[in-house]
């Protein structure tokens, strides 16, 4: 039996595709354009379709069914910053912990990657990390589970001449972590974001299989092509080869021992490659694909899933 089907049945107007479905569904219909917060403003600077945002939304293409979220006690925060040499600069960052865990407690770590314009502070969208740690979903708290934010720039979360943020967080940010007890064995370490921090999260997993042990992206910015990352952003990748090497749909296998949820709205300017991601994911993968934009009102009702899954797969 699919674990993932009992968690898509709870969302209401959301379709969870079979593999099958997805590889027959082609591209037709995936045209509109929707941009909003921080997430889209690569989109909006390079002028991708300008003027559609306001048709879907005025048509209700980007309306989102999700209930208002529950939250317990919050537990405790601490944010702050340090110098990076992998980005040669100071990032700031935000740890939370779940409710009736203090500072020390040995707990799973979640890394929260933020997208495009965005940075530690607001690297998910409606809410802040000590809410998301402490969710409650129909009436159960999400399991034990801390999570980071860190300054990341707008570089993709891909390695670039003098800036290199996945070394940030590899070698800097999770030991950091990792000496507060957050996501040091036996404890597990999970990656989650929103656009290009979904793209991230994916990315990591990739690169890092035998650390990072569950992802869960949310309408993760995929490009098919070099091409297509430079018309939309030129400064996503340094160069064509730097995206051949960090092309998150050629590099799939890597994720065949890892537990992997992506959503994305079939609105999405990104759905065609997450279309093409999805092909290559492994069959124990779980895709959603619903009704929705790459606006605020999918972000956030997807954040409570992903959280649910990502704590269900670190826990256990």
């Amino acid at each position: 039996m699919d674990p993932d089907i009992s968690e898509e049945r709870k969302a209401p107007r959301r379709t969870r595709w079979t593999r099958r479905q997805i590889l027959t569904a082609g591209l037709g219909g995936l045209g509109g354009i929707v941009i909003a917060g921080a997430a889209g403003v690569e989109l909006v600077s390079h002028g991708v379709l300008p003027g559609k945002q306001a048709l879907n939304q005025l048509e209700g293409g980007c309306s989102v069914s999700s209930s208002q979220p529950q939250f317990a006690p919050l537990g405790h925060s601490v944010s702050g910053s340090f110098h990076s040499q992998a980005r040669g600069r100071n990032v700031g960052y935000t740890i939370a912990w779940p409710p009736g865990a203090a500072p020390g407690t040995p707990l799973p770590l979640v890394v929260m990657l933020h997208g495009y314009g965005a940075n530690h502070t607001n690297a998910l969208t409606g809410m802040t990390p000590r809410e998301a740690v402490a969710l409650v979903i129909d009436g159960h708290p999400l399991p034990p589970m801390a999570m980071v934010t860190v300054d990341g720039g707008g570089g993709y979360w891909n390695p670039h001449p003098g800036d290199n943020p996945m070394e940030m967080v590899m070698s800097e940010l999770i030991p950091l972590c990792q000496g507060m007890n957050l996501g040091r064995a036996p404890q597990k370490i999970g990656t989650m974001g929103i656009s290009m921090g979904g793209y991230g999260a994916l990315l990591f997993a990739e690169k890092y299989p035998g650390l990072i042990r569950a992802v869960a992206a949310i309408s993760p910015a995929i490009w098919t092509s070099y091409g297509e990352a430079q018309a939309a952003n030129p400064g996503a990748y340094a160069s064509a080869a730097d995206f051949a090497a960090d092309n998150a749909i050629t590099h799939t296998g890597a994720l065949s021992n890892i537990p992997v949820r992506v959503a994305s709205g079939n609105d999405d300017p990104f759905h065609p490659g997450v279309l093409a991601l999805a092909q290559k994911l492994p069959r124990t993968s779980t895709v959603v694909l619903s009704q929705g934009c790459h606006t605020g009102p999918f972000f956030t009702s997807q954040e409570p899933p992903s959280l649910q899954f990502l704590g269900r797969h670190l826990t256990e």
